[in-house]
């Protein structure tokens, strides 16, 4: 599968994520802690916020590298692709992690 249709894949899994996301997080906005604790603790959400981040994330990373493939050349590209793949693979599990934190 080429890069362009991938990215093209992860796009609108994106938006269809995010779209379910603000909808079933945008209740618990301003809801005491113990109230987003208990609303995640349920699959649905948890489910839902945890695509989100990875999705988000993966989709990033693509973009970011694409970027960098475009202005970045020589041996300073592969160090950045290298950089922020880390960083957003890194980025992605801290939020997984507050997210299980929170669920649990």
């Amino acid at each position: 599968i080429s890069h362009c249709l991938v990215s093209m894949l992860i796009s609108a899994a994106l938006w269809v994520l995010v779209f379910i996301f603000v909808l079933s997080f945008g209740p618990m906005l301003g809801e005491p802690y113990d109230v987003v604790t208990a609303y995640f603790a349920r699959p649905f959400p948890a489910i839902v916020a945890a695509l989100t981040i990875i999705v988000s994330f993966h989709h990033f990373r693509g973009g970011v590298q694409t970027l960098i493939e475009d202005y970045v050349h020589g041996l300073a590209q592969k160090i950045a692709i290298i950089v922020m793949a880390c960083l957003s693979y890194a980025a992605m599990a801290v939020g997984l992690y507050a997210l299980i934190r929170l669920a649990l």
